[in-house]
């Protein structure tokens, strides 16, 4: 009860301080998202030292899919920021003239972020910059999956920032259930489909709007018209980076069934050499013991064609390739989220691709193809939250893109102005002239002025 108690004193801070009106100047915005850039950058090392701890990750991969994402966030915010909260002027109906229309952004108040344990910086602040970009205060919870990386970004935010704007909640499944119990004006979780709906009936509660980034069992599609080499390099890149602790990695293969000898042994050969063994920087660990094990039992040892090499203690699973996987398998029934590949093959890419749209719609999908119409097909058939056509991962990457699922695998997207637009009201401004008043809308009402109103409706609906 008294967790409860401070987390809704904080809460309250945060409702009185943003009801002072100070974090609708963009100039404090820009000021907290230029503190937050310098206090990582100096904290690099911190940073660095506890996500090692947690999955024995290296600097350069920490950097490059965490560290990046929250300089490049910022960086486009500060840039942009004075453009995305301008109002936008709209065209005026005819009813409406004399008038003008126009669109306010304001920032929807005290927000709540939820982050996730798989890129534990970039899915807890890049949600985080964005919501300071649009004007709000945050509460923020990490994942306590990660331990060192929790606590690295409460000591980062909670000692250098106020409360009432920005705190940082630590712990586990107790606090994030306490927190959720309070009213936010916005909550943004990323996490599995399970832990989603747990948060979706908190929020409904109190009405509260919700994003929700989570998953599911993304293909990839590996045709005869694509290019082998490239599609075997780009997949085993996208998969197994992070061990395959991905939300959008390629969860499973889906190869033409007349090429999938040869694209198995050019796919096994590039696994070979990017060497994913248990002692070098470029290959994390399991997050935790208990994925682990549920990894382990998803691995098929008479359909393993490559790898299946596994250390408990080491959390390690090596790159495993499973061959003729059929839907009834283990490893086809959850998202996999680690180190092991199943293929399957077809002789219908249509018919294939029908398989996907019958289960639930995926947070990604991938197509490796020069062929046009197997990209049209590809792109007008699926349904799925974002992908590529002939890439895995990076659409992640381009923050022109809204970064989404769809169905099961999400509600509402963010990145770039998707991020600040998630964090804001849109506000609907008609402003009136006192001139020209016309009678038609005001009573006594007639068939004359009814006349008179259809034929304007009919002329300008046309």
């Amino acid at each position: 009860m008294s967790k409860i108690m401070n987390y809704a004193d904080i809460l309250q801070q945060q409702k009185t301080f943003f009801n002072t009106h100070a974090t609708k100047d963009l100039d404090f915005r820009k000021a907290q998202l230029q503190k937050l850039k310098k206090l990582v950058k100096s904290n690099e090392k911190l940073l660095y030292d506890a996500i090692y701890q947690d999955f024995g990750k290296s600097e350069f991969e920490t950097f490059g899919t965490e560290i990046s994402f929250v300089y490049k966030d910022i960086d486009y915010y500060l840039k942009n920021l004075k453009s995305f909260a301008k109002p936008k002027s709209v065209l005026t109906n005819i009813v409406n003239q004399m008038g003008s229309s126009k669109i306010v952004f304001e920032p929807l108040g005290n927000c709540l972020v939820i982050g996730a344990w798989n890129y534990p910086y970039q899915l807890t602040l890049t949600p985080v910059i964005a919501a300071i970009a649009a004007g709000n205060t945050c509460m923020i919870k990490p994942s306590e999956l990660p331990e060192n990386t929790m606590k690295a970004m409460a000591k980062l935010i909670n000692e250098n920032f106020d409360p009432q704007f920005l705190y940082v909640v630590e712990g586990g499944v107790e606090e994030t259930t306490a927190i959720l119990k309070l009213r936010f004006d916005k909550i943004f979780f990323t996490g599995s489909p399970r832990v989603g709906k747990i948060v979706y009936k908190a929020a409904a509660e109190h009405l509260t709007p919700v994003t929700l980034e989570l998953g599911g069992k993304s293909p990839a599609f590996v045709t005869e018209k694509a290019d082998l080499q490239i599609a075997a390099k780009r997949i085993v890149w996208g998969k197994f980076i992070n061990a395959g602790q991905t939300c959008v990695a390629p969860d499973y293969l889906y190869v033409a069934e007349n090429i999938k000898a040869k694209f198995l042994k050019v796919l096994i050969e590039e696994i070979k050499k990017r060497n994913y063994t248990d002692n070098v920087d470029h290959y994390c660990k399991i997050i935790n013991e208990r994925n682990f094990d549920r990894l382990e039992k998803m691995i098929d040892r008479e359909k393993v064609v490559f790898g299946g090499e596994t250390n408990r203690e080491k959390r390690y699973i090596s790159p495993t390739v499973l061959d003729h996987v059929t839907w009834e398998d283990a490893v086809m029934q959850e998202e996999i989220f680690g180190p092991i590949l199943p293929i399957l093959t077809y002789k219908n890419l249509e018919t294939a691709m029908q398989t996907v749209v019958e289960g639930e719609k995926p947070l990604s999908a991938y197509l490796f193809s020069n062929d046009a119409k197997e990209q049209k097909l590809f792109t007008e058939k699926l349904s799925f939250g974002g992908g590529c056509i002939n890439d895995t991962l990076m659409h992640l990457s381009n923050d022109r893109l809204p970064f989404g699922g769809v169905g099961n695998s999400g509600i509402g997207h963010y990145h770039g102005k998707f991020g600040f637009e998630a964090f804001s009201h849109q506000k609907a401004i008609l402003k009136k002239s006192n001139y020209l008043e016309p009678e038609l809308k005001y009573p006594p009402y007639s068939d004359a002025k009814l006349n008179i109103l259809k034929k304007l409706l009919y002329e300008f609906s046309r």
